[in-house]
């Protein structure tokens, strides 16, 4: 069976994790975690200082080791809010493909969100329920409300650990003005929350990440009044706790914003390297459980990696329940774009329908994978979307807007494509020096371009879109194909002519001669 391997590189600590699947269900064989500060830098100079990237590169080098050694079948390496934030990180990313050959995708802060809570809900006992999801990291904080394992709404703010010291926190311990600017900060980010989460009223809140383990873990030390050490000791008793109250998150927060650095590294949970990044992570949770008038959370050690790990599981096995789920988010995630740009469905639904007749009929003409389907349906609703600025070039405008939109479930690499596919709907065809094929790579062109070819037969069958829809029938034969028309209450003429006109570029691309009758 498969390995999987997914490199997280956040903005605090960089993880890896290592899964094989087993009975359709992930076995995690090696985990790995290095804090590297990745973020320290970027925000304040705005550019990742060489210091933080040989860190990175030294523990991505141990990673890839790991990698092989359990050899891997597929890796995923995805980057977030630091990479995101970084002038410099295209250099950075060169040296991680010289350094082990990996590619590393930067997310955007809602494909980040949409992970973890994919990992989440995969996994963790009562997420499947409504729930609020919280992932402070070191760059962004991600909060997710989810109902029934799927997401209802989701808001990404820039409230991350690192980020919040480096900006606010200069001195140590705080001075008062400095933490009455950043709870001035972090309230003005929770009220953009507010906009888009509401008040939601949910039985469980899960808060992941390193963050939410240490003030649970400290919460409940200062509230057993623990001794806590002049100095660190040199093992600390794990209380590993899995949940914190509002009240104890407050205490603790008006607490260590009081402590100078030393004074924190010797609270337990909380340990020499948290303790540098605690104050405004813990100040983020008290000010957010307050707000929404949450009792407090519950941590679980699930994060990004999970969500990669999962994804990469749906990719590969088609009968597991977290690819229907995908799948499910992926579909609501076009019809989503398709309301906001004022398409209508019942105008682009014959198309979808058609585009998917064709790919399982001619499935021995065009030999795409299987995924190019739901590429092509994604491209068949959404293929008007450009004319919501402009009717002249809509299909330059529809790429731009399919490419640079967040539609959960699909990679920047999934949406270039379907972009692409949607593009060439008009007189150009596909070319490699075209701007919007260079965004994709290169072993998938060819399938790009028969993709196109698919696609645009099933806009030739919906010329009249007042009429009932054509019917059709499709022969393959060894050197043509056939294409039957069965005409509808206004005829098929004029989708006939316009098949017809596509046969030239059938021959080009699937060597094959395209005839059209109509019935």
């Amino acid at each position: 069976m498969p390995t999987f391997a997914a490199v997280d590189i956040g903005s605090n600590s960089c993880r890896l994790k290592i899964a094989s699947v087993h009975m359709h269900r992930l076995k995690t064989l090696h985990e790995d975690r290095e804090v590297t500060r990745l973020g320290e830098s970027v925000f304040q100079t705005g550019s990742i200082s060489p210091e933080a990237m040989s860190v990175t590169i030294r523990a991505l080098k141990r990673f890839y080791k790991a990698v092989q050694l359990h050899a891997a079948d597929k890796v995923r390496v995805v980057a977030t809010s630091a990479m995101r934030d970084a002038r410099n990180a295209a250099a950075f990313t060169e040296w991680v493909k010289s350094a082990t050959g990996w590619d590393v995708e930067v997310i955007s802060g809602l494909e980040e969100g949409r992970l973890i809570h994919l990992g989440v809900v995969t996994h963790e006992a009562g997420a499947k329920g409504k729930c609020l999801l919280i992932d402070l990291g070191g760059g962004s904080c991600e909060v997710t409300v989810s109902d029934g394992g799927r997401i209802k709404s989701m808001v990404s703010l820039s409230l991350g650990a690192v980020r919040l010291q480096q900006e606010f926190l200069p001195t140590d311990p705080p001075a008062k003005e400095d933490v009455a600017r950043l709870k001035q900060y972090i309230d003005r980010e929770l009220k953009r929350g507010e906009k888009k989460l509401g008040q939601p009223r949910v039985g469980l809140v899960i808060a992941t990440s390193g963050t939410a383990a240490a003030l649970a873990e400290a919460g409940v030390a200062m509230a057993k009044k623990l001794p806590v050490k002049k100095s660190a000791p040199k093992k600390f008793v794990r209380l590993k706790p899995n949940e914190a109250t509002t009240a104890d998150v407050r205490t603790l927060a008006d607490k260590l914003m009081k402590m100078n650095n030393a004074q924190r590294a010797v609270v337990p949970g909380i340990g020499p390297r948290r303790s540098e990044i605690i104050v405004g992570g813990a100040l983020v949770y008290a000010s957010l459980l307050e707000r929404m008038g949450l009792k407090g959370f519950r941590y679980s050690p699930l994060g990004l990696r999970d969500g990669i790990l999962a994804q990469m599981l749906a990719e590969s096995d088609l009968r597991t329940s977290v690819h229907r789920k995908i799948e499910d988010e992926r579909w609501t995630g076009v019809l989503e774009v398709c309301e906001r740009y004022g398409v209508q469905l019942k105008n682009v639904e014959p198309v979808r329908q058609h585009v998917v007749q064709l790919f399982d009929s001619m499935a021995r003409v065009h030999e795409l994978p299987e995924e190019y389907k739901l590429w092509l349906e994604s491209a068949a609703m959404m293929n008007d979307v450009g004319k919501f600025m402009n009717h002249q070039g809509h299909y330059r405008h529809t790429q731009y807007i399919i490419a640079n939109s967040e539609i959960f479930g699909f990679s920047p690499e999934q949406r270039a494509i379907v972009s692409v596919i949607a593009r060439y709907l008009g007189k150009t065809r596909p070319d490699a020096t075209d701007r919007p094929m260079r965004t994709i790579p290169m072993e998938e062109h060819e399938h790009v371009r028969r993709a196109v070819v698919l696609l645009r037969l099933a806009v030739a069958l919906n010329q009249d879109r007042a009429s009932a829809v054509v019917r059709m029938r499709v022969h393959v034969y060894p050197k043509r194909v056939v294409l039957e028309l069965v005409a509808g209450r206004s005829g098929a003429e004029l989708e006939a002519w316009s098949l017809r006109k596509e046969a030239d570029y059938f021959r080009e691309i699937f060597r094959r001669e395209l005839f059209v009758e109509v019935a």
